[in-house]
């Protein structure tokens, strides 16, 4: 919804001075925010994380808020600003419209008209975002870390929870102390309160340690670091020996013969050794890297001597070390666990190493993930040397290419800069490199995807443009957080369109001319190729959404009106048949964010109200004839075929699929009664026909949204079951003496032969028209032979 301002000047001349003093600080403000984008607003660039732009919001709010500038009358409205710029990028959908369409593509509830006081900036804004050792994740990254195979212990908080503020110098003195060990992280639930919903949190703080595989296991104790601590160290399963004259030389013969060394502390009466809780920790550290064991020198005083150990010591032994040869053993100077874990990885040997001859030989017909270097070595090289051990249960071979040495392999395939791809056992031009966070959980969960997933890294000579499969091709850049977000999602979708369409993803950073040919504008833009026909994708990030699209481009859910078939259908329209039209033009931001919400609506309405759309650029002086005056203007033509030029147009502010889908139902007459207590006992006690009711309060949100999906019920099953609603804060007495304690309530009473008592009827949970019809009908349907014995007389 727009609006329309009126400026006068009339009464005093004071009054005048200071209408136009507002107004003036009004119109600079605007030209201020208009003069800049919402990156540059927060100081960071296109490809700054969900969290940066948090930090950098913060840091701009401790100095513009109004509190802190009270003498200031713009202070107000340039924070207003700031604040929309963050409320839009911090959200993967909005940022993607923005970065397409600008603020022209963002409806008008999304300004950031609201904020909180300055102290809530001050103490209670991103409580961990300054913590190395704690991993902030949202809904983009939570999944992929939770499945990579890490232990993960998780603070699911809210920012104005007191009890998640005590306990955060608690949680960053426990992550300092398990760094390493297990991954520690947190999640705003303020910030992602549908990642929260989903996994069941209804309380702060909420910690949980997840692995893969497991169900999720809450810490209900006393939120101390011992006892943080104590709980997430019995997750630590890796075994650790115990090494003595019987079962040592078969111990390690065993592991050096499987390509493991042996981390061993030896335990003297002086010296130092590792203790228990010290072992426990480096086992997690090093699990599936090398074995850890220890040895009582005390009573093993021989076999202790036999490795030149009088004292306490600790040394690493990797495969085929001895003591004879020098060097090869590494002796430990420390008992810090994170120091051991340093000098064992850095010590370990590099991942193997892959040259043009053997590459296409060995990934002919094995899945490998490569990491392709150029010379030097990345601080995240050490932390590689775990891939094989994370990957080896899948059956993934992990190596890397020099690309200073092999320059003609990596220029190939258009690998110009460090990176990790994973390749598919189809050979060397199958394969998909990853841009995700190079962090070894992120890596892990992306090769796993891939190997089962099915899509390609595109490039020029592999470019679907003349092939007759049809092929979705993802338009990208690297750099860009929503096109990060969306990857995953693209692997979900070619898993479940496997054999019916092939997935691709093109660099555009890379690739610029391909990407200019098809007058790519943003990113990331996704369009489907079937031979002659090019579709571009518009919708959210999910694999939901891509399906969606491409069940509507088979069956396609809105019809595109011109004047001719307009006059036909909408003006033509039979009696009762209801039209619901988006006039729009192609160059208009919100008609084109518009677009997928229109075709998901078309859907939710498939039966009940016809849905087209009319393109006014093409049929410009038809829609001045329409009187359409400003896009997207959305109407419903009503269901008289007497009046056909009668419409109600929508002027609300929210424009997603279900907001409209709710307005376009309430044009429609409606199907079900409003029972009093008096209608209740007439027409459903004493009545002979089955009834579904809807016990609600008008009060009550959920109600609300509930309200035209029972009307869609009531159409549904109309001849059938009749459809009542009783309102309960006007007849409250009615409601308790039917038993019901929440709102809304759904009751399916079938008619069984006798008179119905008031708490008749059995409980539905379902909140979807469709899936209550068809439980109504599978409900009568076992009903069938009680039914049918019911005397004609009672019927």
């Amino acid at each position: 919804m727009g609006h329309r301002v009126v400026l006068g000047v009339r009464g005093h001349r004071a009054v005048g001075l200071i209408q136009r003093l507002l107004l003036l600080v009004v119109l600079l403000v605007a030209v201020w925010a208009e003069s800049r984008d919402f990156y540059k607003l927060l100081g960071v660039n296109r490809e700054a994380t969900t969290r940066e732009i948090r930090q950098a919001f913060k840091k701009l709010a401790l100095t513009m808020h109004p509190d802190k500038n009270p003498g200031d009358p713009s202070a107000h409205e340039k924070f207003l600003v700031v604040n929309r710029a963050y409320e839009v990028l911090k959200d993967q959908d909005l940022r993607k419209k923005y970065d397409k369409y600008g603020e022209k593509g963002l409806d008008e509830q999304q300004q950031g008209g609201r904020y909180e006081s300055w102290n809530y900036y001050r103490y209670d804004f991103g409580i961990y975002d300054d913590d190395l050792e704690i991993i902030t994740l949202d809904s983009g990254d939570f999944e992929a870390a939770v499945n990579s195979g890490e232990i993960w212990f998780i603070n699911f908080y809210s920012p104005r929870c007191s009890h998640c503020h005590q306990l955060a110098p608690t949680w960053r003195e426990f992550a300092k102390e398990m760094d390493g060990v297990i991954r520690i992280g947190a999640v705003n639930c303020g910030d992602n309160n549908h990642l929260c919903r989903r996994r069941g949190i209804n309380s702060y703080p909420s910690l949980y340690v997840f692995r893969a595989g497991q169900r999720p296991e809450k810490f209900n104790g006393e939120r101390t670091k011992n006892n943080l601590i104590s709980f997430s160290m019995q997750f630590i399963t890796t075994t650790i020996t115990e090494l003595w004259q019987g079962n040592m030389f078969d111990e390690i013969e065993s592991a050096f013969s499987s390509g493991l060394g042996w981390l061993i502390t030896f335990c003297s009466d002086t010296g130092d050794c590792l203790e228990s809780k010290t072992r426990q920790k480096v086992a997690g550290m090093l699990d599936g890297l090398v074995k850890v064991g220890w040895m009582d020198c005390t009573s093993q005083e021989q076999l202790c001597e036999s490795f030149q150990v009088t004292s306490g010591a600790t040394a690493l032994f990797p495969p085929g070390s001895s003591l004879d040869q020098q060097g090869s053993v590494l002796w430990l100077k420390t008992l810090d666990s994170r120091e051991i874990y340093n000098q064992v990885i850095d010590h370990l040997p590099d991942l193997e190493l892959l040259t043009s001859e053997s590459f296409k030989r060995k990934l002919a017909h094995h899945r490998w993930l490569v990491s392709f270097t150029f010379g030097n070595k990345s601080p995240a090289s050490n932390e590689y040397k775990k891939l094989q051990a994370a990957l080896r249960n899948d059956h993934i071979q992990v190596g890397r290419v020099d690309c200073i040495s092999d320059s003609g392999l990596c220029e190939s395939l258009y690998i110009h800069k460090p990176c990790v791809a994973v390749f598919k056992g189809l050979g060397i031009h199958d394969f998909e490199i990853h841009h995700g966070k190079d962090v070894l959980y992120n890596i892990v969960a992306f090769a796993r995807d891939s190997v089962s997933a099915h899509v390609t890294t595109l490039r020029p000579d592999n470019f679907p443009s003349n092939r007759k499969e049809p092929w979705l091709v993802d338009f990208f850049a690297p750099w860009c957080p929503p096109c990060r977000a969306l990857l995953p999602e693209l692997r979900k979708a070619s898993i479940q369109l496997a054999g019916q369409m092939k997935f691709g993803t093109l660099d555009c950073t890379i690739h610029q001319n391909l990407c200019s040919m098809y007058n790519i504008q943003s990113y990331p833009t996704t369009v489907i190729f079937n031979r002659s026909s090019v579709h571009e994708y518009e919708g959210q990030h999910s694999a939901d959404g891509i399906l969606e699209f491409i069940q509507d481009l088979v069956t396609p859910s809105v019809m595109v009106l011109d004047p001719s078939s307009f006059a036909d259908k909408v003006k033509g329209r039979s009696e009762g048949q209801v039209w619901a039209v988006d006039f729009y033009a192609p160059w208009c931001g919100p008609c084109q964010a518009l677009k997928p919400e229109w075709r998901r609506m078309a859907r939710m309405l498939s039966g009940q109200i016809q849905v087209g759309s009319v393109d006014c650029q093409q049929f410009q002086s038809f829609c001045q004839s329409q009187n359409v005056r400003a896009y997207p203007e959305i109407r419903v033509y009503l269901g008289n075929s007497r009046q056909p030029d009668r419409f109600m147009s929508y002027n609300g502010w929210h424009r997603d699929a279900h907001t409209l889908r709710s307005w376009a139902l309430s044009t429609l007459p409606r199907s079900s009664v409003d029972l009093t207590p008096d209608t209740f006992r007439t027409l459903f006690l004493s009545s002979k026909d089955h009834w579904v009711l809807d016990f609600y309060a008008p009060w009550c949100g959920p109600c609300q949204h509930f309200a035209p999906e029972f009307e869609v019920l009531a159409r549904v099953v109309k001849g059938e079951v009749r459809a009542g609603k009783i309102d309960c804060q006007t007849h409250y007495q009615l409601c308790q003496s039917a038993g019901i304690t929440s709102y809304p309530t759904v009751r399916f009473s079938p008619y069984l032969g006798a008179k119905r008592h008031q708490q008749s009827g059995e409980h539905i949970n379902s909140r979807d028209a469709n899936t209550i019809a068809d439980n109504i009908r599978e409900r009568l349907q076992q009903l069938l032979p009680r039914l049918q014995n019911i005397p004609k007389d009672e019927l």
